[in-house]
């Protein structure tokens, strides 16, 4: 499990790296990686800039009934937290199952996280 500083928890921060970030698909996720821009006087937009990174993840019911919804995030979530550290600080990364995702084993699941991460520059 993340730390509560290390997840996204408000649907604005959602908003943020969805409309926002830089997106990466693969055939079992949609990476969202939006960083600080120096230049954006927003205030929120500050204080997240020195912030540690922070994820959050995105299971819809097309990927399944409730448990298979769980399951895909629990094992999403595994894998983020071990890569949240290569993040740069204050970025804030959405992680958002596709249907495919259900059926696909742990490694293919990091595979395509590690693919749409180097593409996004987060080092995966």
């Amino acid at each position: 499990m993340l730390p509560a500083n290390r997840r996204v928890k408000r649907g604005e921060d959602f908003a943020l790296a969805m409309r926002g970030g830089r997106r990466a698909g693969r055939s079992t996720l949609v990476a969202h990686l939006w960083s600080a821009d120096l230049d954006t006087p927003e205030p929120r937009v500050a204080v997240a800039r020195t912030g540690p990174a922070r994820a959050g993840f995105v299971v819809s019911k097309a990927v399944g009934p409730a448990v298979t919804r769980n399951r895909v995030k629990r094992r999403l979530r595994h894998l983020v937290a071990a890569r949240l550290d290569r993040l740069p600080g204050g970025s804030v990364l959405v992680v958002r199952a596709l249907p495919p995702a259900a059926a696909a084993a742990g490694d293919e699941l990091a595979r395509d996280l590690d693919s749409a991460l180097r593409r996004l520059g987060g080092s995966g």
